[in-house]
């Protein structure tokens, strides 16, 4: 078969005109420039509803304080057998009771005990004070 034009096989490669614009091979592996968060919006209603407008943080605050009841106090009961009763227990004997004495009766380190009065009075519902007896040591009692 011959050609007019002249001899062209079919493995010759295609070669662009110099200057002439070409696809890159590969595209870029770089991700562009995020753009910037917008100002936050109302909230979103189901459809059909109208949407409700941002308000300032401050503002709701001070609503949720006004608007809010007082909380009753609650008193929580303790199983008899606990370790936490018995606490309650000695240091509600007239004389009350050393932290000495508690150790011995729960066999409960000197810092779990001090943890343990600090929070019983809240959870309680009773007031409890320290005091040192005649030997230096400190007693705790409930007092009314």
């Amino acid at each position: 078969m011959s050609n007019p034009e002249g001899p062209t096989t079919e493995n010759t490669a295609a070669v662009a005109a110099p200057g002439a614009n070409v696809a890159p091979e590969k595209a870029s592996l770089r991700k562009g420039a995020s753009q910037k968060k917008a100002a936050p919006k109302g909230q979103k209603a189901a459809r059909g509803g109208k949407t409700k407008a941002a308000t300032p943080k401050r503002e709701t605050q001070a609503r949720k304080k006004v608007g809010k009841p007082a909380r009753a106090k609650r008193t929580t009961t303790l199983h008899p057998e606990s370790k936490g009763a018995k606490i309650l227990k000695m240091i509600a004997r007239a004389k009350g009771a050393t932290l000495a004495e508690i150790m011995k009766a729960t066999d409960w380190q000197a810092h779990s005990i001090r943890g343990y009065i600090s929070t019983a009075a809240k959870k309680h519902g009773v007031k409890i004070e320290p005091s040192k007896n005649e030997s230096g040591k400190r007693v705790y009692q409930i007092t009314k």
